[in-house]
């Protein structure tokens, strides 16, 4: 009776703490999203786990069993990692059929971030843990079965375990519910349920995003007067990292970025020159910036990177081919391309000027390839004044100092002539708070985020007044709203727009459209989504109104 008591004694035992573990690996990513304890703090899906071992009678296939289950739970721990990251980042939940591709992505960030060969490390640490507790799993779950007992001593055995079972199973409908008003959670069937529901909306988005192209205006037949109303001058298309409407009106921003934006106001008023300013809604937020970009040059709204990559598998003209269309020479300076970029070439651009092809001779600054001010300069001197054959140019700019981790922050030097080859920022190498450091306070993180906002807002003022003429119209805009961290749960995904010129007509069409003078978006502005922009672009800088080209 004692030896039998023991093994009742033990199996408690046995149970209780493999049940922790589960539970542990199933909702630390819901408490590393929403802070411990969070919403719950029990895992059903463990009590089930851990039920089921400790109920059915060891056999010889209790071992295979196990590591079936280890491995089951550990690869479910790793997506809802993912998920939790994704919203943390992005603001939306992980989607496996469009996110797989970005794994390479993150290893370059945290390359960018911790430095060459970090990604790769940090991710075969993150495999290694996860296979080391899958094989610690497949040891300890078979040690929860009973050995085989005689029959009198039989039903002793099964009570812990069908009482776990019992609890977990009879607790699902309460889960269901109170979704979120209870300690209880289905955290693996609700990440199971939500990429099957991904992977349905996937399956019919090649279609869904065919219709609309076809629906959609496809190009123009350009005629006299296709962007006229342009007089012929360059037009640089500016896209600022992580600068979103939370930037200007959220009062833990506004008071460092509303006066660098009073200061840009009256500084071009005072060299003769007009700015207006309206907002634009991005597809994506806390990163995925290419999503904003494409949607902003082909008139479709692409947020998702299903229906980017079906548009650079298309023919389907842009705003590119609509500059090239009026005679311009097409360009973009995409300075944190580090590796090949064949979407360039996919979107016709006469030049691409990635990080090899721009020769910066200055100090990375983590994972800043080259700060603003040195972009503005290689585009000023060695792409806009590089013309030799007459025409006006496009330029698509990459502007990428206010991208986490926003660490060091640079001063705008006031000596453009200066700059050069970039080799005078080896000032700022040692600079700042190692991104490690600064993270660890999220405050200051947010503080640092502001003060990059505010440097790329200064370093555009400073353009504009030493280099902004008659010849060119300057519209430089947010690419999306920085990560959750950053804006909150609920944030608007609008952007700033700023529109510069020397001649007041320019910024007519846009006044028309609702931006207003000055450069602080009104509370009451129109948001507008970013595929809008093209054809409303061309169709207000054409005079006569251009023809659609046929489907």
């Amino acid at each position: 009776m004692t030896r039998e008591r023991s093994g009742l004694d033990n199996s408690w035992i046995r149970g209780g703490s493999t049940l922790l573990v589960l539970n542990c690996l199933l909702l630390l990513p819901s408490w590393i999203l929403h802070g411990f304890p969070g919403p719950h703090l029990f895992a059903l899906e463990a009590g089930i786990v851990a039920g089921l071992f400790l109920l059915v009678p060891r056999r010889r296939w209790t071992g295979w069993a196990a590591g079936v289950a280890g491995a089951s739970v550990v690869v479910l721990f790793l997506l809802l990692l993912a998920d939790t990251a994704a919203r943390m980042s992005l603001a939306r939940p992980l989607n496996l059929y469009l996110d797989l591709q970005l794994v390479s992505a993150v290893a370059n960030l945290l390359d960018g971030n911790l430095g060459q060969g970090w990604g790769v490390v940090i991710l075969s640490a993150l495999g290694a843990a996860g296979l080391g507790v899958t094989l610690l799993l497949a040891r300890v779950l078979p040690r929860l079965a009973p050995p085989p007992q005689p029959a009198d001593r039989r039903s002793r055995w099964w009570l812990p375990g069908a009482a776990l079972l019992a609890v977990s199973v009879l607790l699902i409908p309460l889960r269901w519910v109170h979704p979120t008003g209870v300690a209880f959670a289905l955290p693996a069937t609700r990440l199971v349920q939500e990429q099957s529901t991904h992977l349905s909306r996937m399956l019919v988005e090649r279609e869904r995003f065919a219709v609309e192209m076809a629906s959609a205006p496809e190009g123009y037949r350009p005629g006299p007067g296709f962007l006229n109303r342009l007089g012929g001058r360059d037009v640089i298309l500016a896209f600022i990292e992580s600068y979103g409407i939370s930037a200007v009106r959220d009062p833990r921003y506004a008071p460092i970025l509303q006066p660098r934006l009073e200061a840009m106001e009256a500084a071009v008023e005072t060299q003769g020159l007009h700015l207006a300013t309206g907002l634009l809604e991005a597809p994506s937020q806390g990163g995925m910036s290419w999503l904003g970009h494409g949607s902003v040059l082909s008139g479709l709204w692409l947020d998702n990177q299903l229906r980017y990559d079906l548009l650079m598998a298309s023919e389907r003209p842009t705003l590119v081919d609509d500059f090239e269309a009026a005679g311009y020479r097409t360009a973009a300076i995409m300075p944190a391309i580090t590796l090949a970029w064949p979407e360039g070439e996919r979107l016709g651009y006469d030049e691409v000027w990635a990080f090899k092809d721009i020769g910066y001779a200055g100090p990375p600054l983590n994972w800043v390839t080259m700060p603003d001010q040195f972009t503005w300069s290689f585009m000023q001197h060695s792409v806009r004044r590089a013309q030799d054959d007459g025409r006006p140019i496009f330029v698509e700019l990459g502007l990428i100092s206010s991208h986490a981790p926003w660490t060091p922050i640079l001063d705008v030097i006031p000596e453009w002539d200066r700059i050069g080859d970039g080799g005078e920022f080896q000032r700022w190498a040692e600079a700042g708070e190692a991104p490690e450091e600064l993270w660890r306070d999220s405050d200051r993180v947010r503080e640092h985020y502001a003060r990059s906002v505010a440097y790329a807002v200064d370093v555009l003022s400073s353009y504009a007044q030493r280099y902004l003429d008659d010849g060119a119209l300057i519209i430089a805009l947010g690419d999306h709203q920085p990560a959750p961290l950053i804006t909150g749960e609920e944030a608007s995904r609008a952007v700033p727009v700023h529109v510069l010129a020397a001649s007041p007509t320019l910024l007519e069409p846009f006044l028309e459209w609702g931006f207003a003078p000055g450069a602080v978006p009104p509370e009451d502005s129109e948001v507008r989504r970013m595929d809008a922009f093209r054809h409303w672009f061309v169709a207000a800088f054409s005079e006569p109104a251009p023809l659609v080209a046929q489907q």
